[in-house]
């Protein structure tokens, strides 16, 4: 894990430390399930107090990045779930591609279905 700490920086090191980790798992450096190295030795290879990177740690797994299991150690969380709604319709839109339809085309179909769904008062 590439994480370097500039000294000079106006930005406190827990941070430089939260916000390089949060980067290297948006750039999928750092898959989830990803063990990180134990506080003690991060802070060592950084030339940091454990303290502070036991800091960087905390702050990311309230954050619900990362995942602190005791002496097990610190693992990166997977994503949160997309919501079931959001899925399909993502699915959806692969499919319409997939299938050569345009925009108006999936948007005309889905306002078909919606009117042949709609319950008849009468």
């Amino acid at each position: 894990m590439m994480i370097t700490v500039d000294p000079r920086s106006h930005v406190p090191p827990y941070e430089q430390v939260r916000e390089q980790i949060r980067g290297l798992i948006a750039a999928g450096a750092l898959p989830p399930g990803h063990r990180l190295p134990p506080v003690r030795r991060l802070a060592a290879d950084l030339g940091l107090a454990a303290n502070t990177v036991a800091r960087a740690y905390r702050e990311l797994e309230r954050e619900g990045v990362l995942d602190g299991r005791g002496t097990r150690g610190t693992f990166v969380t997977p994503p949160a779930p997309a919501d079931p709604l959001s899925s399909a319709a993502d699915d959806l839109v692969r499919r319409a591609r997939t299938a050569g339809l345009s925009r108006d085309d999936l948007i005309g179909l889905l306002l078909a279905r919606w009117d042949d769904q709609r319950p008849h008062l009468g």
